[in-house]
């Protein structure tokens, strides 16, 4: 099984044109449910690793082995949602394929998990890569599986990784500005608990202030 689960990633990986050519549409939903767990729990592994030895973001906010349980959970939700979405999509597109067959284009798209997570520690360009490479892997879907026109796919898909690359760079934004105002805040909790009542009420007040100053400040590059 893992044997078979680790060639697919590979295949999706290096040769995703040929991967979605030769998808089976029928077989049930438990084989790519499996497929997107395994890949799902490695890149769980791997923001593990990261986050014990201080890389990505991550490390801030703090990483626990209960991500091994919470995150495959998420991932098969997210999965039923995402295709659900994509259905509409294809089926608005012209598509007459059944629901199945967008849950497995989706599902087996998440062989890129393991690698988006390595990618991750670069920030922004992480999220961009890691965006642009699924909706790559939509287009080819689109144009393997669906046989659907390869411009209007283009457009399609084009716009919907333009939007959701704008708000995810923009939600990274804001998590790195909390994790800043956190981190500043480590070093004071320490003590609080030998400090008179003003002097904590302040320095929380103080810390609710960055926060909030953190959510709405602008990038430099939005600065005159």
């Amino acid at each position: 099984m893992l044997p078979d689960i680790l060639e697919k990633a590979r295949t999706v990986l290096t040769a995703p044109g040929a991967f979605y050519r030769q998808m089976p549409k029928s077989g049930g939903f438990l084989e790519p449910m499996l497929f997107m767990i395994v890949m799902a729990i490695v890149g769980v592994i791997i923001f593990i690793a990261l986050g014990f030895l201080g890389l990505g973001i991550l490390s801030a906010l703090g990483v626990g082995i209960g991500s091994m349980i919470f995150m495959p959970i998420m991932a098969v939700v997210g999965s039923f949602i995402g295709a659900g979405i994509m259905f509409v999509i294809w089926k608005l597109m012209g598509t007459q394929e059944p629901f199945e067959v967008a849950y497995r284009c989706v599902a087996y798209a998440s062989a890129i998990y393991p690698v988006t997570a390595l990618i991750g520690l670069l920030p922004y360009l992480g999220s961009i890569a890691g965006i642009a490479w699924g909706m790559y892997l939509m287009f080819v879907a689109t144009k393997e599986v669906h046989q659907l026109n390869e411009k209007t796919a283009s457009m399609v898909f084009g716009i919907m990784g333009f939007i959701l690359i704008v708000s995810n760079v923009t939600s990274e934004m804001a998590a790195r500005r909390m994790a800043t105002e956190f981190e500043k805040m480590g070093p004071a909790m320490k003590n609080i608990e030998n400090m008179e009542p003003e002097e904590a009420g302040k320095m929380v007040g103080e810390f609710l202030k960055g926060l909030e100053k953190a959510q709405t400040r602008k990038p430099a590059s939005e600065k005159e």
